[in-house]
């Protein structure tokens, strides 16, 4: 039944399918522990119960959120075993103790302390509180950290030789591995991603609960925090962005030029293709509504600054062009749109209307997933952009995966693709629930889990309470 399809497109396909069902989840993750962290210290600063309240209704929305990531993630690694094997064999020296070392150091700081953000509020003091809240916080930006140093490594690959069994293999120093060119744009780039992500969703929640009832305190605080942050970051973002590029054309300079969808080059300076329809046949956007120059001028910041086209380059290092195209585009769009709310709020603030302005409101609402798609659409502009490579200019896609036949990577992704609408579908519903439930002063803790220890068993503590009632 499968047998005429490429098993390498059916891999990737697979990939890209559970990598963006993950990267939804740290990345909503990421931004709602720094954002509790925040909550609960100034609650300890200012004594102000609100801060107290939205801490807790947060933190039942968090323990879903990270609980599903951690799934999520777990079973993404199983991948690299199963339809990739060959890239896990000549890339694992490298890429697998980074990835072990988020285990050791991000994925443990969080284990450690989870259980004291989530159980612990009346059970230790503030202060120990507080820090289990923010090694949390600090967890969930180490695990990026080493995900990101991973990916980079592929894009940007550095510090590494190659042994006689076509093995990337460490040379000189971990630093250059972990710090190469494209490192610190891509983390800056993802980490603030993430906090947008966060205020996006919770403005929406806010914004949701103030459509109801303008005098609820809890929705009003979260709906200001929230569009301080798209205020205050977005523009932040777009200049990250624009660092990032330029030091993407550098080392990846096809990668920009199908983002931009210049086929051909710009001697006299490259224009800013809006709109069009990529035809990688032709070499050429169909149907282009362009800017002369403006290309130009974002990414050399010269209007009539030379640029190469996708012809100076061999077809065969070309990637999807369309879909580079598009996802960037959807990218950047939902950007500017994030501005366009935060400046928005800015103005209502001024007006003193904040509250009162039932059409900013439904606005934020519509943008509540928009942090959610911008993100998917940077990682498929990342990941697709550098095909046909997994190691980018090393290591094509095509020499990377394991010796499957295509009805059997078909089959695991047609149940991957089962369970996780399943699993996931539902875990999304009951998120969106709780969120549905307005802020409510005196907001409960999540429910305590029984206790399992070793040597206490059910019969035992039933007997414990049994003599306690005697």
């Amino acid at each position: 039944m499968f047998d005429g399809l490429d098993p390498v497109v059916l891999a990737r396909v697979q990939f890209a399918f559970t990598v963006s069902f993950h990267f939804i989840f740290p990345a909503f993750s990421i931004g709602l522990a720094s954002y509790l962290m925040v909550l609960e210290g100034l609650w300890l600063k200012t004594g102000k119960g609100v801060y107290a309240n939205l801490y807790r209704y947060w933190l039942k929305i968090f323990a879903v959120v990270f609980g599903m990531g951690v799934v999520s993630g777990v079973v993404m690694s199983y991948q690299f075993g199963t339809n990739w094997s060959v890239f896990s064999h000549k890339a694992g020296p490298v890429i697998g103790p980074l990835m072990a070392y988020e285990v050791m150091t991000a994925f443990f700081l969080e284990a450690g302390f989870l259980g004291v953000m989530l159980f612990g509020m009346n059970k230790v003091g503030k202060g120990l509180h507080f820090f289990a809240t923010s090694m949390v916080a600090l967890g969930t930006l180490i695990s990026a950290t080493w995900i990101i140093a991973v990916n980079s490594w592929m894009q940007t690959p550095a510090g590494f030789a190659i042994n006689d069994k076509g093995q990337f293999i460490p040379a000189g120093s971990w630093f250059d591995i972990v710090f190469t060119a494209s490192f610190p744009f891509r983390l800056v780039h993802t980490v603030i991603a993430a906090y947008l992500t966060t205020a996006f969703a919770v403005g929406a929640v806010g914004a949701w609960h103030l459509l109801r009832d303008r005098a609820n305190p809890g929705a009003r605080k979260m709906f200001s925090m929230a569009m301080w942050m798209a205020a205050l970051v977005a523009p932040v973002q777009i200049l990250a962005g624009d660092a990032h590029g330029l030091n993407t054309l550098e080392h990846q300079p096809v990668k920009v030029l199908a983002m931009e969808g210049d086929y051909r080059p710009s001697p006299n300076g490259a224009p800013l293709i809006l709109f069009g329809w990529p035809d990688s046949e032709a070499a050429d956007v169909r149907y282009e509504v362009s800017i002369p120059h403006l290309g130009s001028l974002i990414l050399k910041h010269d209007p009539f600054a030379p640029l190469p086209g996708l012809t100076d380059f061999p077809r065969d290092q070309w990637p999807p062009v369309p879909i580079v195209f598009w996802s960037f585009r959807l990218m950047v769009g939902l950007g500017f749109a994030m501005l366009g709310i935060g400046l928005w709020s800015l103005f209502a603030r001024y007006r003193r209307q904040l509250y009162d302005w039932p059409w900013l409101h439904r606005a934020a609402v519509l943008m509540g997933p928009s942090g959610f798609v911008a993100v998917i659409a940077g990682w498929v502009t990342t990941e697709v952009g550098r095909q046909p490579f997994t190691v980018y200019g090393l290591l094509r896609t095509a020499e990377s995966h394991s010796p499957l036949a295509a009805p059997a990577v078909a089959v695991s992704l047609i149940a991957f693709v089962i369970v996780y609408f399943a699993a996931f579908g539902a875990g999304t519903y009951y998120l969106l629930r709780l969120m549905a439930k307005p802020p409510e002063p005196g907001e409960s803790e999540p429910q305590k889990v029984p206790q399992r220890a070793a040597g206490i068993t059910p019969a035992s503590g039933v007997a414990a309470r049994t003599v306690g009632r005697e």
